[in-house]
């Protein structure tokens, strides 16, 4: 550490800039991944999406940026459709297709989270 900053391999970052904040509990995490995790077990990941848009509206709600709230704006029944296929193809290749689907599932998330208004 040198000044109140980090050094990382090229880049200088300050630390604890305050400008993303957090605050969800452990309680309503909980309650959000349970229902999540039973929703997928029981359809043997078929809705997986709806566990998504749970955690993803869950997590946007408690994170902030500058002093802004996000919000996820994705809907299950958006994702739906393409995750079918994906699970398909991940059952098909014996997993191997996991290895593209965690990247559009992530680029998805970031596409569906704006600022609250």
């Amino acid at each position: 550490m040198w000044g109140g900053y980090v050094l990382c391999f090229s880049h200088t970052v300050q630390q604890n800039s305050q400008r993303f904040t957090f605050d969800g509990g452990a309680a309503t995490y909980f309650g959000t991944a349970l229902l999540g995790a039973i929703l997928t077990i029981f359809s043997f990941g078929i809705l997986y999406p709806f566990a998504l848009v749970l955690r993803e509206r869950w997590r946007a709600k408690h994170s902030f940026i500058d002093g802004k709230q996000l919000v996820f704006t994705g809907s299950a029944l958006g994702l739906f459709g393409r995750w079918i296929l994906w699970l398909l193809l991940i059952f098909v290749t014996l997993g191997v297709y996991l290895l593209w689907v965690a990247p559009r599932i992530q680029r998805w998330k970031w596409q569906n989270t704006d600022f609250a208004v």
